[in-house]
């Protein structure tokens, strides 16, 4: 029979129970709780027309991802780690869970999803900007399924319209700002027999003379420019940045013009920094951080009174996490952490809604029971009985050998290692057992354990994380991202969403909220 304590029964019958009549009111955990509650409760919808809309896209960064930078950024600031709070981690952002897969694959690809934010549909697989109609590289079904995007509907209302991007500006985040195309990778040119779209680069000249664009900057100078010039790739001979400085825009490559710029809110601007991506916040040399980049951006388009939109996308998340590299990956993060505080800084809640998320997710994985401050780079150390930090002992697999706290399921760190022929032999092993098939027909096989591996090495730069399934380059996960927001109706963001309703919160908040 079940019993109930005389004081609990007394507690019951008042109908509630004080706060600070609990033994654990006085912890400073359940102090913290009742002020964020107190926090949510006192929060209050912000029903302004957004004059200014900031979408910042962390490609590739999803939950876990978000989790790990946390840990590291606040490793590298000398605390644990678990406990730091990022930009947008506070009461005063609003937040939802978001599902980010395309109208044809479960796991997504960038070009759709970052289509979807910009158009307010999903897309298909390699796609931009096209509605499902249109099939991946086939030019013929483009005209017809070409959708319209919410810098094309800034522009109409008389707003200015910017890109940043760490990635090359012809890239699938960036480029879903201004282009259409039935192949993301059509970058400075398109089939012969293709009549129905420009090539991306082009698009982007043609938007900014048409008024949609008006700053652009990043990587990716290799697409405008012709073969034969400063590592240009066109094959047609046309030079887009003599056409664009034709038009009277600005021009820079490096820190120097960069901080030369004329940010009017006039004059266009075209910044190219890399003959492809920019380089990872880790290794950059006389380039401009996403940070300073977006510092620009904002004051070159806040002169417009009418407001304006702007995207920035730290793309080389994305880049890291595909070549298996967590610290490049966490340090392009943390970059990204700062440009995000750098834009609400910037601007003011009552007109500008900002959006912060990620297309998508990657394969990461976290592993074991690790105690508090393991370094998110480094091995997964033991918990304390005692205490509140990790012990010095890692901990070990069933094979004897210490593993790290993340890992990636496949990529090129794979423990799994290609079988190479004996001497003497001409051919390496394959999974054909009866003969039958030719090497060239049947997979090689391949076999392997992990080795020994030391804190020094696992936090190591330039270690790749261990992975299980080997591949060149580590694939995204269909897994939810989280969107964050704040300013007018950001409270529209809630629970589970899919991914193209930011779209609409976007144009809720710029347009339907002034009718």
């Amino acid at each position: 029979m079940k019993t109930i304590s005389v004081s609990a029964v007394a507690l019951l019958a008042a109908g509630a129970v004080s706060a600070q009549g609990l033994p654990q009111a006085d912890s400073d955990w359940f102090v913290a709780g009742e002020t964020t509650i107190q926090e949510i409760l006192d929060r209050q919808p912000n029903t302004n027309t957004a004059r200014n809309v900031i979408l910042m896209v962390a490609d590739g960064n999803g939950v876990g991802t978000n989790y790990a930078t946390r840990l590291f950024m606040g490793q590298q600031e000398g605390g644990l780690g678990e406990d730091y709070v990022l930009p947008f981690e506070t009461t005063d952002w609003a937040a939802a869970l978001v599902k980010t897969y395309n109208i044809n694959a479960q796991t997504p690809d960038s070009a759709p999803t970052a289509g979807a934010m910009n158009t307010g549909v999903k897309q298909r697989f390699n796609l931009i900007n096209l509605g499902e109609e249109a099939i991946h590289d086939d030019c013929s079904t483009v005209e017809g399924n070409e959708l319209t995007l919410l810098s094309e509907m800034m522009t109409e209302a008389g707003r200015s319209v910017g890109i940043v991007s760490t990635a090359r500006v012809t890239h699938a985040t960036p480029a879903a700002v201004y282009a259409k195309t039935a192949n993301r990778n059509w970058e400075d040119s398109v089939p012969e027999d293709c009549t129905a779209q420009a090539d991306i680069a082009t698009q982007l000249i043609d938007a900014m003379e048409a008024g949609i664009i008006d700053l652009a900057m990043g990587g990716g100078a290799r697409h405008f420019l012709p073969e034969g010039t400063d590592g240009g790739r066109r094959t047609d001979g046309v030079n887009l940045v003599e056409r664009a400085t034709g038009l009277g825009a600005q021009w820079a490559t490096n820190t120097e013009e960069f901080e030369g710029l004329t940010l009017d809110g006039e004059t266009p601007i075209l910044a190219l920094f890399e003959d492809s991506h920019m380089q990872y916040e880790y290794d950059r040399t006389d380039e401009p951080s996403i940070s300073e980049m977006t510092a620009a951006a904002i004051e070159y388009l806040s002169q417009n009174e009418e407001g304006y939109f702007l995207e920035v996308e730290a793309g080389r998340v994305d880049h890291a996490s595909h070549a298996g590299n967590l610290f490049r990956t966490l340090t392009d993060g943390a970059a990204f952490m700062e440009a995000v505080a750098t834009a609400d800084e910037m601007t003011d809640d009552s007109d500008t809604l900002i959006i912060v998320t990620a297309d998508h997710e990657h394969a990461l994985a976290f592993n074991g029971y690790c105690g508090r401050g393991s370094d998110i780079t480094g091995l997964c150390y033991g918990i304390a009985q005692e205490g509140i930090e990790h012990t010095d002992e890692p901990n070990l697999g069933s094979d004897g050998l210490p593993y790290t706290v993340a890992g990636f399921l496949n990529g090129a760190g794979s423990v799994l290692v290609e079988q190479l022929p004996e001497e003497g032999e001409t051919e390496a092993p394959t999974e054909t057992e009866t003969g039958e098939a030719s090497p060239e027909e049947s997979a090689p096989i391949y076999s392997g354990s992990r080795s020994e591996l030391t804190q020094e090495e696992a936090t190591d730069p330039d270690y790749l994380q261990q992975a299980l399934i080997p591949m060149s380059s580590e694939t995204h996960s269909g897994e939810d991202v989280a969107v964050y927001a704040k300013g007018p109706f950001a409270h529209l963001f809630d629970g589970t969403i899919e991914q193209n309703v930011i779209f609409h919160v976007m144009n809720h908040a710029a347009f339907k909220s002034a009718e």
